[in-house]
């Protein structure tokens, strides 16, 4: 199976199919540090980065963003001083798509690039 990582994200529209739950059973382990949360109502994926410095930390944000650009997928990014919070999930939906788990694991993948705290 293609990783996450080398997958691409798929234009959504109003109405597009929510993951399943048998499909969050499968995609979840592959981001295990990512936590689903709901707020108002809706599911998203969210996480917390930590950093050694501010620095590293809206780098890490730039590029998140370019990657987000890239996919045309965008999430929540909230950055403070030695942490980025990232929540990812479909607007068009209001709930969770294949897309949010993929650009999820391209986050990780991304931190992985960065010194640790």
């Amino acid at each position: 199976m293609e990783e996450l990582t080398e997958q691409k994200c798929v234009a959504c529209r109003v109405g597009a199919p929510s993951v399943t739950p048998d499909e969050i059973t499968q995609l979840h382990p592959k981001i295990p540090d990512w936590q689903i949360i709901t707020e108002d109502g809706i599911s998203k994926l969210d996480r917390v980065f930590k950093f050694k410095n501010f620095k590293d930390a809206i780098a890490f944000t730039d590029a998140v963003g370019a990657a987000a650009e890239e996919e045309g997928h965008h999430p929540r990014i909230t950055t403070e001083w030695g942490k980025v919070a990232v929540t990812w999930w479909t607007h068009k939906i209001r709930n969770l798509h294949k897309n949010d788990f993929i650009m999820a694991a391209k986050t990780d993948a991304i931190y992985k690039k960065f010194p640790p705290p």
